[in-house]
Parts: C-alpha cells; sequence; structure tokens
C-alpha cells in the first residue's frame, strides 16, 4: 500500500471512527511525522493542489501532459516534481507495454510533412456500443500540426462517407498536397481515386500489413482508442458521436502533444503561422 493511501486510511479511521492518530498510524505503519508532512506540503504548495485537481480531470493523462497545464496557470513547477506529486497521490496512468518494433520501413523512410496542409492522413477504429452495435469511426489527422480534422463515426461507413468527408474538410481547411492510407477497399476505391485525381490531391498507399509505414494515423488512434473508447460505454450511436466530439475538441485544443514542445496541435497551428506567415496552404477552422 502506498505512503498516500496509508495516510487516506488514517484520515478515514480518524474522522469515522473516531481512532486517535498515534493508533491509526501505528496500525497502519506510518510515522506520525510522515503523515503531518504530506498535509503541511499540500497546504504550503499551492501548486500541489493544481496537480491534484488536473491529474484527476484527466486522469487518463501522465505527467508531461500534466505539468505545461499546472504552469499555465502561473504556477512555477517542474516535470519530476509533477511526477513525485502524482505518485504520493496514487494519481499515475498505468504503465503501457513497450511495444515490439517489426522488421521493414521505419518512418523515417517515408516523407514527413513539412508544413500544415502537407500531408493529411486518415483510417478507421473499431469500436461497440452497449447493445453489441459496431461503431465505425474514420479518423482524420493532418501529420505536420497533429490536429484532428475530423472523426466521423457510424455503423457504417463506405467511400461515398469517405468522399463526403474529404470535400467538407477541403472547404473548411484548404486541399492538402496528399493524402496517406492504407489500402482498404474505402480508400482505393475509384470513386475516391478519382475525385483525389480530379481535385489534384496527390495519394500515398502504405504497403499491405505495413502500418508502422502510417505512424502518425497509428499514433492518434492509439491515444483516441485509450482516452476516448476504452473509457466509456456507449449506449447508443449518438452517445458516441457527442463523447467522439467532446474528446477530439479536448485534444485539439487542451491536449499537450511531446512532439510540439508541450503545446495542443491548436496552439502549434496558431504560433507556426503566426511565425511562417508564407504557409498559408492550411486555413484555421471556423467556430
Amino acid at each position: 500500500m502506498r505512503l498516500s493511501e496509508r495516510r487516506h486510511m488514517v484520515d478515514y479511521a480518524k474522522t469515522d471512527h473516531g481512532v486517535s492518530e498515534r493508533r491509526a498510524c501505528e496500525v497502519l505503519s506510518i510515522h506520525r511525522s510522515s503523515y503531518r508532512y504530506q498535509r503541511k506540503e499540500r497546504a504550503r504548495l499551492p501548486a500541489y493542489q493544481a496537480v491534484i485537481e488536473q491529474s484527476q480531470r484527466y486522469d487518463y493523462w501522465g505527467y508531461r501532459k500534466i505539468q505545461p497545464l499546472v504552469t499555465a496557470q502561473g504556477y512555477q513547477i517542474g516535470r519530476e516534481q509533477v511526477r513525485t506529486i502524482r505518485a504520493r497521490e496514487g494519481l499515475q496512468v498505468p504503465e503501457k507495454k513497450p511495444k515490439r518494433r517489426r522488421s521493414g520501413l521505419s518512418s523515417m523512410d517515408i516523407d514527413r510533412a513539412q508544413y500544415p496542409g502537407h500531408v493529411w492522413s486518415y483510417d478507421f477504429v473499431f469500436d461497440r456500443t452497449e447493445d453489441g452495435g459496431t461503431i465505425k469511426s474514420l479518423t482524420l489527422v493532418d501529420e505536420f500540426s497533429k490536429v484532428s480534422l475530423d472523426i466521423v463515426s457510424g455503423r457504417s461507413l463506405t467511400g461515398s462517407h469517405v468522399k463526403g468527408a474529404l470535400e467538407r474538410l477541403i472547404n473548411r481547411w484548404g486541399a492538402p498536397t496528399c493524402i496517406r492510407s492504407d489500402n482498404g477497399s474505402e480508400f482505393v476505391a475509384s470513386q475516391i481515386k478519382t475525385w483525389l485525381k480530379q481535385n489534384k490531391i496527390g495519394s500515398y498507399y502504405i504497403e499491405p500489413g505495413c502500418p508502422w509505414q502510417n505512424p502518425f494515423i497509428e499514433s492518434f488512434n492509439g491515444i483516441f482508442r485509450t482516452t476516448c473508447l476504452n473509457r466509456w460505454i456507449f449506449l447508443n450511436l449518438e452517445e458516441a458521436r457527442r463523447e467522439i466530439a467532446r474528446w477530439r475538441q479536448e485534444y485539439n485544443e487542451i491536449r499537450p502533444h511531446g512532439s510540439l514542445a508541450g503545446l495542443s496541435p491548436l496552439q502549434f497551428l496558431r504560433n507556426f503561422r503566426r511565425d511562417n506567415p508564407k504557409f498559408n496552404q492550411m486555413r484555421m477552422p471556423t467556430p
């Protein structure tokens, strides 16, 4: 049992059962000085409580994501301090098992996006509602800014749905130079290839069975599944769409991204366009 858990048990024994602090600490094997020190530290350091509040609000984010949120509130606190506080309070995110890299092309062997709107990626993610119905979500990401362009969810999505989503996004963001995807039937359909050619948009199809050739959308889909789909049981499709839309807004506007210097995707995009006015290929979204 962690120190923070024993401290909470001491609080419980004192308030709910009238046990003395001395006796409670003795039973739970915690020094009274340690018990009191933790309480004094939280009271003395306002940032401590800010870390707890943000960690509880975004319980699926690690300390690297929480630290920029706390500093944005005006507190000077480092990553290691945030990590220590979260460890004391039992707020860590369970560690993921490391993934094995398969042999083949790495992301460095693939042309990387050089500016916003250069390369988009799309893919499908599957889940189920409580009644067993399928949720099929089309995820679309700008590879350079990591902005989630859209997530379209339905019971069944075809090439026509993919085309409609692309048309809406081009009207909102402008056309990309290239779109990267796997060889799913919805992406290699003749109507999609024809439409891309008509709009002068290049297509990059990864080799079959090589998801590591499309690392940006794979990373996004992993975050989407871990912090959204795996957190909630959806009663129906409409509830799933509402929660996915809320999650997407949080991802774009709030969630710090490690490869974007701790900025959210939209913050990074705004800063990039401010500092590089010649790159206007990608419009900012309308409200």
